[in-house]
């Protein structure tokens, strides 16, 4: 009888194990479809392209490692990465230095720290084509505000998006205006998550505000500054619609604020060239991978869990 017992018990328990595997593949069964069928998929589909002349029917004719060939000889591949670089080094530490800044000061005790934290963060939740059109207009070289303002003081008009100086420039500040934001909500959290003891303890022994922020909050935020660091780097990468909306074609200053993934975009639906137009993606993915495969293996330095 206690062996039947047993056995029924068992049977029991596995058929409950079994339940609860099906429940839980239920559940995650939306969202690794909705991976593999909008991501997973694409990518392969992509790097096999990547391998043949495809023409706008999505027919292919493999051609084997001729597109990589052929890229590595472009020189506008070459042009694009270095802008798409030079947005990338200068955006990223200075977007992260701002919002660091601006957390530590929203995460002091001050009036009206929720309505300045909305008015940050606003321009995150923005659409990327609204915000580039109202800058355009802003800088727009016979119509706009800021050129008004300097006529008005006696000083000349500046073509600040048709100056190849000064175009990648002003993409970088609407780049920053738009990220900011967004990246000093997640630093404000992770300052918020640190136990006010060490405060509390660094202040009976005699340290400063500045100390205490960098003897205390940077190094305990250091996950979170990675994490943004990280987040950032391959936002920085894909820029695509900021340019796309405020510098045309026709724009004598464009080959000098092209990017990466406009070139991808142009070859693919411009000119047709959806092989080549995946090959260049596929050296994007790589190159991210690449820094981040870099940056996580650098981080256990600094970074403290």
């Amino acid at each position: 009888m206690k062996s039947a017992e047993k056995l029924q018990g068992k049977k029991a328990g596995l058929s409950w194990k079994v339940k609860d595997w099906i429940a839980a593949y239920i559940f995650i069964a939306p969202v690794t479809i909705g991976l593999m069928v909008f991501y997973i998929w694409p990518f392969i589909q992509n790097f096999w392209f990547s391998f043949n002349d495809v023409n706008k029917f999505n027919v292919t004719h493999f051609i084997g490692l001729d597109n990589y060939r052929q890229m590595l000889s472009d020189k506008e591949v070459f042009q694009s990465f270095g802008n798409t670089l030079k947005y990338v080094v200068v955006t990223v530490p200075v977007g992260l230095f701002l919002s660091l800044v601006i957390a530590a000061l929203l995460n002091a005790k001050i009036k009206g720290k929720s309505i300045y934290r909305t008015l940050y963060f606003l321009p995150s939740v923005t659409m990327a084509a609204a915000v580039a059109m109202v800058w355009k207009w802003v800088f727009n070289e016979k119509m706009g505000i800021l050129n008004a303002v300097i006529t008005s003081f006696g000083g000349p008009r500046i073509g600040w998006l048709t100056n190849s100086k000064t175009a990648i420039f002003v993409i970088m500040l609407v780049g920053l205006w738009m990220t900011v934001g967004y990246n000093m909500i997640i630093l404000l959290a992770g300052m918020q998550g640190i136990s006010k003891t060490y405060y509390e303890a660094a202040a009976i022994d005699g340290a400063g505000s500045l100390t205490q922020f960098f003897k205390i909050t940077i190094p305990l935020l250091t996950p979170t500054i990675f994490f943004v660091m990280i987040t950032s780097i391959i936002s920085a990468f894909q820029v695509f619609d900021v340019v796309y909306m405020m510098v045309l074609k026709s724009n004598p200053a464009y080959e000098s604020t092209q990017t990466v993934v406009m070139l991808f975009y142009r070859q693919a639906f411009d000119y047709g060239y959806k092989g080549y137009a995946a090959a260049i993606s596929i050296l994007i993915f790589a190159v991210i991978m690449l820094i981040t495969l870099i940056q996580f293996s650098v981080q256990k330095k600094w970074v403290n869990y």
